[in-house]
């Protein structure tokens, strides 16, 4: 067995270290060895690298990666997802599960496909899948001004909602969704009594919540959307995906009494691999024609360590590249 370079996790204490790894070798009749191309260094891949992810086993070493684009040994490029039973994709080359593959064209751009899919997947398989958006809905996206939420507004337009309105602390960024779909736009502060009214006003009659908060802000905003709704009995479809502000809400009955309020998750577990994994060539599709975007910032494989600590800039994320 030979050796490559690898982002290697020896500590959820530290970031990863840049050092040789054993290279991998295909063990099933679906696997295949490939060149790592580019892989998204997600919020998602820095949880499971720190042990903190509820699907992590504890086990170290690790290499980190949830997902990527690599080539093939006949030279055709696939994106993959990565299999949580074979080591991450963060080095120069990977075991890959063809079944949870999608071919890539030789002209896509690598870079922007392993930066855009996993935060572009949460809110589309929400908006396709958990809660199938409906031509004309109106959407709220609560903490939009991350990269996974600035990407909620594009797909929740992309998928036919009405009004998109976004809530987050940024106002800088917030300022900035309306050049990618938003349209009325919420500071969430301090000032609960003022947050709640404005979320009151500009969102009480919604259908659909994404929710990427969770916590206190998001039991607030809650209450304060059933508190002003027009017609309680319309459904407000509430979807969990990320919990930013905290993992636990504490929330009144009468919330769920008062109002059609539905609440649901989205993620690994609440949505099965299949159903994710159909939902792959549509995204890659939408990202391909440009009608999903992020900034991409590209850093090589042994700077990982360095890249670790540095955040990703506004509408940005890093990508590492082999």
């Amino acid at each position: 067995m030979g050796s490559m370079h690898a982002a290697v996790v020896t500590s959820f204490d530290e970031p990863p270290h840049y050092q040789e790894f054993d290279a991998p070798t295909k063990s099933g009749g679906d696997q295949e060895v490939v060149d790592v191309l580019a892989v998204g260094l997600h919020p998602r891949v820095r949880t499971g690298a720190s042990g903190g992810h509820y699907t992590s086993t504890g086990r170290l070493p690790m290499i980190p990666g949830v997902d990527g684009v690599g080539r093939l040994d006949d030279g055709s490029r696939v994106y993959f997802v990565a299999d949580d039973d074979l080591p991450g994709p963060m080095a120069e080359k990977a075991v890959i599960d063809m079944r949870r593959t999608v071919r890539l064209a030789e002209d896509s751009d690598a870079e922007m496909i392993a930066a855009a899919m996993n935060p572009a997947m949460s809110s589309w398989v929400a908006l396709r899948c958990r809660v199938p958006i409906e031509a004309g809905q109106d959407v709220l996206i609560l903490g939009a001004t991350g990269n996974a939420g600035t990407m909620a507004v594009q797909v929740a337009k992309l998928l036919g909602a009405g009004r998109v309105v976004s809530a987050g602390r940024d106002a800088t960024r917030l300022k900035a969704l309306s050049r990618v779909g938003a349209g009325e736009t919420v500071q969430l502060s301090e000032d609960h009594d003022t947050t709640a009214a404005a979320l009151a006003e500009a969102a009480a009659d919604v259908d659909i919540v994404i929710d990427y908060l969770w916590g206190e802000p998001a039991a607030r905003a809650m209450m304060a959307l059933l508190t002003a709704r027009a017609d309680r009995s319309l459904a407000m479809n509430w979807i969990q995906i990320g919990a930013m502000a905290g993992p636990t809400m504490e929330l009144p009955s009468v919330a769920l009494r008062s109002a059609n309020l539905r609440i649901q998750g989205n993620g690994q577990g609440a949505v099965s691999a299949e159903v994710y994994l159909g939902e792959l060539p549509a995204l890659i599709e939408a990202i391909g024609a440009g009608q999903l975007q992020i900034a991409t910032r590209a850093v090589p494989l042994r700077d990982v360590e360095a890249a670790w600590s540095v955040p990703d800039g506004p509408g940005e994320r890093t990508v590492i590249i082999p």
